[in-house]
This record gives structure tokens, C-alpha cells and sequence, in this order.
């Protein structure tokens, strides 16, 4: 599967070293291309059994092509990407499937700024991999010449650490369990929470790679998280994902809360921080101005980040579904914070990739500053409910498909950036139907008020699909 947000395949079958060796060698050439002359590439990977063997070839492939690779082990996605700027690399790789199941692998790739790649420059990368322009140099048998840097997670909880409030979370001495799916990222979760003075009980927190439950933190997958923070009685519960770059919450009654909560809550605390209109220029992406504080989420996420920016006097920039278009449009519009509503919080001034770090000490910081536990903060929150659905097409019928629906429902704000997200504000609810990038089908996702609108919203566009 290759996408905007990297490679990622079965290990043994559509992702081996020699894959691996190929991915890493269009990325280098395509650094190779741009400013870079040589230079540092930082690797990391999220522990998975298979991740030592595919970052052996990757060295391999960089040090063929001029570049110096620097080995930092299994750190999470947003460490690499602190690493990137930290050393000045002209790059990042990260070995990683995220939230897929053992058997999958990948690459993910970071520009110089520690972001994914824009679109075209992701793309690019796809094309030469797909489409090899030289034969490449044959790669080295051994990789001694690649430097080892084990000080990630110790840059990276610096930094958020300078960031917060540290002694009023002391003050408060929460106890936190937190979920590390034997991933990447229970090192530098350990060390953020133990810093920030929490007891934290710790499941699978060995980054062995093999999971002890299904991966993606949803509900259905964090039971014994939270059976754990009910029978410790603490604070809060983390789940982190296989690369640490997604958080889920449990509140402390041991109530999964929802991944969509995770960025409206670290946004409510940033907001909450950032200067007014006519004060001081809030802190965002160098270079770029802003009149009032700004957020960037993507067309799929809840619209409580609306509600919540709303009450602070500021702007959501809406993007297209990705990673990378978030941080396009935070650079752009000098946002303060980033997101995605599956538990995605990117927080420029750590780094420009989703970082769970950033997320639990935004949460235990907003916690400290209201005084309040989880539960009521979030029973504070705008309610609504989100359901998705998908449904099969014939290739090249979106384009159609989402015309239909576009004129089916006139009355409804419209935004076309990624398929037709449809918004009806009085009413609470929203429509989002894009094409898949990997499958024959349409993905539709609808919020409203209650699950019954919001069903009703998507059985009435299925039927509209389904029609031509």
C-alpha cells in the first residue's frame, strides 16, 4: 500500500528488505534531488520484530546514495521527528505500520522539517520507487559506517517538558496508567509522565513489537486499560498507538472517551493559553503571521473543535483528509495546533508530526489548570455522535457520485477539497463522503447531534450512491 503517508505492507510477502532497501533509495534520491548534498538521515522504528531487518536495508540503500544514516532504535514517529530538526538532518525515516496489525510493516519518510512530505513530494517518492529512473548503486553488505543516538526520548520530553506548567501538574500528583502496546513509545511516555511528578502504572511497556491486544486504540481494544485506571483509581488513562503519534483517553471512572476528544481537549487547554485578539501574535509555525489564534483539523473530524474554538475567538482551517495536509495548512495559516480526530494532536512548537507526548501533557495540564476531574471537563464539552459507514462503487463513479449528492442536499454548506463535505451548522451535523485511496468504494462519515440524525445521513447517501 503506498499513500501520501508512506509504504506499508506484509511482512515477508509485499514488504521484505530488498522493499525496503527500494523505498529508502527513492527517498534518498529524491533528497538527493532537492537541496540536499549529502547530509544526516535519522531512522527510527516502532519495534516490531521485523523493524530491525527492514532498517538494516534502508542504511544500507541511504549510505549507497551518499547520505549518513543515524540509527536512533525504537522511538515513536513524533521522536524521529524531534531527532530530524534536533541534529539538523535532511531527513527521517520511520519503520513502522502504526496502528496495523504484527504482520504489516513500513515506511514512513520526513522532510528536513520533521513533517511528512506535501503531497507532490510524496508522490515523487512513490514514482521513483514504481518507476527506478537509474539502476541503483548495489547496496553495501554491511552497515557499520551508520552512527547510533539513543538520546530521542530524553530530547523529546525536553521539550514538551518547556512547554507546560511543570510544577502546578506536580502539585496535583495524578496517577495515570498508560497503554504502550509493547510499541515505540513507552520509553519517552514513562519519562514524560514520572517528570511531570504522575504515578504511572505501565501496560506493555516493552517495546517488543508484539502486542498484547489489536493495536488501533479504540474502544473495543482498551478494556484492560480500562479496567486498570478504575482498579487504581486514577486520573486518566493513555493509550498510545504502535509509533506513538496517536493518543486515546480514558476518564477516571474507566470510560473510554473517544479518540475525537483527545484534540479537542489539548486544543481547549492551548486556546486557553494563547493570547486574545489585539494582544500578542500567538507562538505558531515560523514564519508565518496570524490576527487571532487558528487550529487545522481535517474535513472528517468532530466539529466540538468549532464549538471550542468558537469560545475562544478563533479560526478552524478545515484540510483534506492527511497527515501532511494538516501541517501544510498550519504553516500556511500560522496555526497554533493541528489534529485529526483519531486521536492526533500536532503541536508545532514540539514537532510537525502527531505526537502522543504532546497530547497527555496537554490534557494533564488543562486537568491541573481547572482543577476538575476528566469526566466533568468532558461532560462540559458539546455532545455529538459520529457514525461511518462505506460503500462499493464502480472506478470512476465518485466524481458522480459526489455531484449527486452535492445537488441532493442544496442546502448545505459545501467544501470540496477531498470528495464533498456537506455542513448544515443550525442543525449540528455534517456529511463527509470521499473516494478510498486503496479500494473500489466511498467513505462516508456523518456527525450530527444524535446517532439517529446521523445514521439517517448516511442510509439517505448510500441510497443516492447506490442509485446510479
Amino acid at each position: 500500500m503506498l499513500s501520501v503517508s508512506g509504504a506499508r505492507g506484509i511482512v515477508g510477502a509485499s514488504m521484505t528488505p530488498s522493499v525496503a532497501a527500494a523505498l529508502a533509495a527513492a527517498f534518498a534520491g529524491e533528497l538527493l534531488a532537492g537541496a540536499a548534498r549529502g547530509g544526516e538521515v535519522v531512522i527510527g522504528r516502532d519495534g516490531r520484530p521485523s523493524g530491525a531487518a527492514l532498517e538494516e536495508a534502508a542504511c544500507a540503500a541511504l549510505l549507497a546514495h551518499g547520505l549518513r544514516p543515524v540509527r536512533l532504535g525504537a522511538v515513536s514517529t513524533p521522536t524521529t521527528a524531534v531527532m530530524v530538526a534536533h541534529r539538523g538532518a535532511v531527513g527521517g525515516v520511520v519503520i513502522t505500520a502504526s496502528h496495523n496489525p504484527a504482520q504489516w510493516n513500513g515506511l514512513k519518510f520526513l522532510t528536513a522539517q520533521g513533517a511528512a512530505p506535501p503531497r507532490d513530494r510524496a508522490q515523487r517518492i512513490i514514482d521513483r520507487f514504481t518507476h527506478p529512473r537509474n539502476a541503483a548503486a548495489k547496496p553495501p553488505a554491511a552497515t557499520a559506517a551508520a552512527e547510533s543516538d539513543d538520546a530521542g526520548p530524553e530530547v523529546h520530553v525536553q521539550r514538551v517538558l518547556a512547554l507546560v506548567d511543570v510544577e502546578s501538574i506536580r502539585a496535583r500528583r495524578f496517577t495515570v496508567v498508560l497503554d504502550s502496546i509493547n510499541g515505540a513509545g513507552g520509553r519517552a511516555g514513562r519519562m514524560l509522565l514520572e517528570r511531570l511528578g504522575c504515578t504511572v502504572v505501565h501496560l506493555n511497556g516493552e517495546p517488543t513489537g508484539v502486542f498484547a491486544h489489536a493495536p488501533e486504540p479504540v474502544r473495543e481494544n482498551l478494556t484492560d486499560l480500562a479496567q486498570a485506571v478504575a482498579a487504581h483509581g486514577a486520573d486518566a488513562g493513555f493509550a498510545q498507538d504502535p509509533d506513538a503519534d496517536r493518543l486515546a483517553i480514558v476518564d477516571e471512572r474507566g470510560c473510554y472517551i473517544g479518540e475525537e476528544y483527545t484534540f479537542v481537549l489539548a486544543a481547549e487547554e492551548v486556546l486557553a493559553r494563547a493570547p486574545r485578539r489585539g494582544g500578542a501574535k500567538p507562538q505558531a509555525v515560523a514564519g508565518a503571521a496570524s490576527t487571532s489564534p487558528a487550529l487545522a483539523v481535517n474535513l472528517s473530524s468532530s466539529r466540538m473543535i468549532d464549538d471550542v474554538a468558537s469560545n475562544h475567538g478563533a479560526r478552524v482551517i478545515r484540510t483534506p483528509v492527511g497527515e501532511a495536509n494538516v501541517v501544510e495548512a498550519m504553516g500556511r495559516h500560522g496555526c497554533i495546533l493541528g489534529g485529526e480526530g483519531n486521536g492526533g494532536v500536532i503541536w508545532p512548537r514540539v514537532c510537525l508530526v502527531r505526537d502522543s507526548l504532546s497530547g497527555m501533557a496537554l490534557v494533564l495540564s488543562l486537568l491541573a489548570r481547572r482543577g476538575r476531574r476528566l469526566s466533568e471537563i468532558v461532560n462540559t464539552m458539546p455532545a455529538y455522535a459520529i457514525e461511518k459507514d462505506k460503500t462499493a462503487i464502480r472506478p470512476g463513479l465518485a466524481p458522480r457520485a459526489i455531484d449527486a449528492l452535492a445537488a441532493k442536499f442544496p442546502d448545505a454548506a459545501q467544501d470540496r477539497q477531498d470528495g464533498l463535505r456537506l455542513d448544515w451548522p443550525d442543525r449540528g451535523a455534517w456529511l463527509h463522503v470521499r473516494a478510498s485511496n486503496t479500494e473500489p468504494i466511498l467513505r462516508l462519515i456523518a456527525e450530527a447531534r444524535d446517532s439517529i440524525e446521523a445514521r439517517t445521513l448516511l442510509r439517505e447517501a448510500a441510497a443516492i450512491v447506490s442509485a446510479l
